[in-house]
């Protein structure tokens, strides 16, 4: 039985840049064992499996190589990017995801794909041995919502120059840890820059992250005062995303390109 899957390069408009994602769309329900094996095959940050609803709204689950996860940013972005240019959706339709984090919605815009998705604030919190160890620093915040802990440090040089210990990192009880600082303040430059790590999760670090930015659009609200951003996450890939806060949800703009399409055999 043959399933069609793509690899969707997400937040970049460039191949091989942004956030890779594999994207299955199913013809009928799989078991969680079976998408799990097959996220471990495709060995990705995420897989996204689609499942088409009666009411015109899609399933969708993520799964890293080694975990099931409650919000990915870049695989629904992939997912959406899929349904339209293979036609399951007209150009001009919303894209309607039913997910373990409530409806998701993504539409196209002049500047790309948006994303509405629910913000996620951080609480302020001590910090675990862990994460300190892990990171090699004494952080300027930590905070923690439901899935990850929010760093901030000093500088985006302090950001780039990160060498953390992926082994301690993996003893941290969350999903994974974002890193942050303030831009430089240069006319052009982003208003923050990040970096995301997940060894629990089976990833040391995702390239681009668009659920950890339903927590950094909130934290840099409050310590920026503004409500739209532009951001960058600095690892070796790197990605760029427009944001919006809008009360208790976040838009997340960006563009994505197929790198490849095929079968699935199994």
């Amino acid at each position: 039985m043959s399933i069609p899957i793509a690899i969707i390069d997400a937040f970049t408009a460039i191949p091989f840049r942004g956030n890779p994602a594999a994207v299955c769309l199913l013809d009928e329900s799989r078991d969680e064992q079976w998408m799990q094996e097959v996220a471990a095959e495709m060995n990705l940050s995420e897989t996204a499996f689609l499942e088409r609803r009666l009411d015109g709204s899609y399933g969708l689950r993520w799964f890293t190589p080694t975990v099931e996860v409650d919000l990915c940013g870049h695989a629904t972005m992939a997912s959406a990017h899929y349904l339209w240019e293979n036609g399951h959706l007209t150009q001009e339709s919303t894209a309607e995801f039913r997910t373990r984090s409530g409806l998701l919605t993504a539409v196209q815009t002049e500047s790309g794909i948006r994303l509405n998705f629910p913000a996620e604030p951080a609480a302020p919190v001590k910090a675990p041995e862990e994460l300190i160890q892990g990171l090699g620093l004494i952080p300027r915040y930590v905070g923690l919502n439901r899935m990850d802990y929010l760093v901030e440090v000093d500088s985006v040089q302090t950001v780039q120059s990160l060498k953390p210990d992926f082994a301690m990192l993996a003893r941290v009880d969350a999903r994974g840890i974002i890193v942050t600082s303030k831009g430089t303040g240069k006319p052009g430059d982003y208003d923050f820059v990040s970096r995301c790590f997940y060894p629990a999760s089976g990833c040391d670090e995702d390239p681009v992250t668009g659920s950890a930015h339903c927590a950094l659009a909130p934290y840099w609200q409050r310590r920026l005062r503004q409500d739209k951003f532009m951001a960058y996450q600095a690892s070796a890939r790197g990605g760029e995303l427009e944001l919006e806060l809008l009360n208790d949800r976040v838009l997340l703009t960006g563009q994505a390109v197929t790198v490849l399409n095929g079968q699935l055999n199994g």
